[in-house]
């Protein structure tokens, strides 16, 4: 795998990660907003932290469409799940949320289950051990 590659994955992992825990923020600032009051919520979308939030949440979307673009999705959703991790520790020391040990453990099995996944193929072998000659143009492409 290519350090641009890599490169692809930490962005899938910090942004959805640092993205999701700016949304906590936020809404924790906000408090309770309801569906049925349309301004409180284009208030909350527009708060500080939460724009934030989403802004992060959509250089997710396209880090991880571009990850898709060149992986198998059983390869890339649990490579990328790294970030549930980070996101536990952002949680418990910057929000100051409470993580019980069971969840602790989660986090463990989380590492673990990432260090599996990285070690195999992130393609599918289609027979001769190398992509199509079609993805490997998208790669390319994807990687420019």
């Amino acid at each position: 795998m290519t350090f641009r590659r890599y490169l692809v994955l930490a962005a899938v992992t910090l942004t959805s990660s640092l993205g999701d825990t700016l949304l906590a923020r936020g809404m924790k600032t906000l408090g309770p907003v309801s569906l049925h009051h349309p301004a409180e919520m284009i208030h909350a979308i527009f708060s500080p932290w939460v724009a934030a939030g989403i802004v992060l949440l959509c250089g997710f979307f396209a880090s991880y469409l571009t990850a898709l673009s060149w992986a198998d999705l059983t390869w890339v959703l649990p490579a990328s799940s790294l970030g549930y991790v980070i996101m536990t520790f952002l949680a418990r020391f910057w929000l100051h949320e409470q993580v019980s040990p069971l969840r602790w453990l989660g986090v463990v099995f989380i590492t673990a289950g990432v260090g599996f996944v990285t070690r195999g193929p992130s393609y599918t072998d289609h027979g001769n051990g190398q992509p199509e000659p079609e993805e490997e143009a998208v790669l390319e492409e994807a990687l420019l």
